[in-house]
């Protein structure tokens, strides 16, 4: 009997986890195709979506370690191929593991690299620049082996999105990395393979701009799969944790099945390819045995929630299909623009979600219920700072008191969510605030009770259906309760429980935009 794979949690070493028992999902047919069309690669996937462990088993076939790849696709692939598995010098830059929040970080990381290669190769300690530096190591390193060398970037951008709040900070980053990488463009007689990762792509630095010939994988169908875990793999690799989730939740496999999908699946990299799995969630969800955000808790987009808020960006564009993006803005994101869409979309908090191929019009919104509520939770404290659970303001206990049919204590939630938002300006005008307030509870709410919400300018309906009653309600900007209560039965929005056994509550509410408090809350 075979022994048991472990489960590579943190393991992003490729020879690591071959030598070491650990579970690999063989993607090396995508390594054999990118390895033999030779061109320069660059790809954009989120965090914690497996890049750095391609990386790495790109690394260890470029070095020709032949034996890490038994029983693996690529070895049946490349077993006709005389030239397989020769020793090229592999230059692996990993940007991942440090900060890089002051001047100077990234030049010291840079230089730390290239030490270490001097080393290997016997160049002197020299003043030339970090650019002079390894063009001497490409021609050292060729001139050797009598094989040119491949170039490995591992999120490369980790610079610039740490210091995406310091624009000085940034710029001076972008230059260093365009005095270095042109050698790249100079030196292209020197290079077998380039592959260059990151989450975005800033396409004003010049790592781009003058690697002209950049081929951008991103959105391309063949690799739409190359990271993450889509349905297949998760069947034929997974059965046996599947297997003890479900024991351990109560659940069929078809119920696990299903949960699972519903929390952690959904990424789209091109319009009609499959969708797939986030890795680092699955992975501890097995290793745990517990359904949980592990990828959103892994990394906070304080940065993102910040500017929706300043952009005054309508967040019922989240969840009502009217995100929209060409395929350029997608790909490209400078840092430069105020439009967050696609530095939503790079971070994975955004996915494809449907594609027009007349107009070439993607449209977007939140791949699963994981990163739907776990972001959505992360909005809450900057619209409403007060909804915590120490003072009773969280949804938890808002869905308590629904649920247990408690109009007095919801009125009173309701209340303090918008006491002491005294404060108004032309760019963050209360309707904006109103909206985005009921939207954020109503949605959160959608996880425990039933909800159907529609908003129209200075109003909003909302249902809320629990095992034992029914909420009617009607939130008005700067028009009284009673009007809203009569706007419910205009509307006719009791009809279909008519016949209905549970408790029904109309319940129209008032907010006043001069002193942004709930003003009026009427029950019949």
């Amino acid at each position: 009997m075979a022994e048991t794979k472990k489960l590579p949690i943190g393991i992003q070493g490729f020879e690591k986890l071959r030598t070491d028992n650990f579970l690999y999902i063989d993607k090396t047919q995508y390594i054999y195709e990118l390895a033999h069309n030779n061109v320069p690669y660059f790809l954009s996937r989120p965090r914690r979506f497996g890049k750095s462990l391609l990386l790495s088993a790109l690394k260890a076939y470029w070095e020709g370690k032949s034996e890490l790849f038994k029983g693996l696709a690529i070895e049946k692939l490349e077993e006709k191929n005389e030239n397989a598995w020769k020793r090229y010098p592999v230059f692996y830059f990993d940007f991942n593991g440090e900060s890089y929040n002051e001047t100077g970080a990234l030049e010291r990381k840079i230089s730390f690299l290239l030490e270490d290669w001097e080393k290997e190769y016997s160049i002197p300690n020299t003043d030339n620049s970090l650019a002079e530096r390894f063009q001497l190591l490409l021609k050292k390193a060729y001139s050797e082996t009598g094989l040119r060398c491949v170039v490995l970037v591992d999120e490369y951008d980790k610079p610039l999105l740490d210091v995406i709040e310091n624009d000085s900070l940034q710029g001076h980053n972008k230059d260093v990395f365009k005095g270095f990488f042109s050698t790249l463009k100079s030196y292209d007689d020197y290079i077998q393979f380039i592959f260059i990762t990151g989450v975005s792509k800033f396409h004003k630095v010049s790592i781009f701009s003058d690697l002209n010939q950049l081929k951008d994988i991103s959105l391309d169908e063949k690799f739409s799969s190359l990271c993450g875990i889509t349905e297949h793999e998760l069947i034929s690799y997974f059965s046996d944790d599947i297997k003890g989730l479900s024991q351990k939740h109560n659940l069929s496999n078809e119920e696990c099945m299903r949960k699972l999908k519903s929390l952690y699946d959904g990424y789209h990299f091109y319009p009609t390819a499959e969708g797939v799995y986030n890795p680092f969630s699955l992975l501890n969800t097995f290793f745990d045995k517990e359904f949980s955000p592990y990828w959103f808790e892994s990394g906070t987009p304080s940065f993102l929630v910040n500017k929706i808020k300043e952009n005054g960006f309508d967040l019922r564009k989240f969840t009502n299909g009217t995100i929209y993006a060409s395929e350029s803005v997608l790909k490209d994101y400078t840092g430069d623009s105020l439009d967050l869409i696609p530095l939503l979309y790079q971070t994975g908090y955004l996915t494809i979600v449907k594609y027009d191929a007349i107009r070439r019009k993607y449209t977007l919104g939140f791949p699963n219920e994981e990163v739907k509520y776990g972001f959505l939770e992360s909005l809450m404290p900057t619209y409403v700072p007060k909804a915590t659970a120490g003072n009773g303001l969280d949804i938890f206990t808002l869905d308590d008191y629904i649920e247990n049919g408690d109009i007095e204590n919801m009125r009173n939630v309701f209340t303090a969510l918008f006491a002491g938002i005294t404060y108004t300006t032309k760019a963050d005008p209360f309707e904006n605030y109103f909206q985005a307030v009921i939207y954020l509870v109503f949605t959160l709410l959608g996880r425990f009770v039933i909800c159907e919400m529609h908003t129209f300018s200075g109003r909003i309906d909302c249902k809320v259906e629990t095992n034992d009653y029914i909420y009617l309600f009607e939130f008005k900007r700067d028009d009284t309760a009673q009007s809203a209560l009569e706007q419910i039965d205009s509307k006719d929005y009791e009809l279909p429980f008519v016949a209905d056994s549970r408790k029904l509550y109309r319940i129209g509410v008032a907010f006043d935009s001069g002193t942004r408090k709930l003003v009026e809350w009427e029950v019949r």
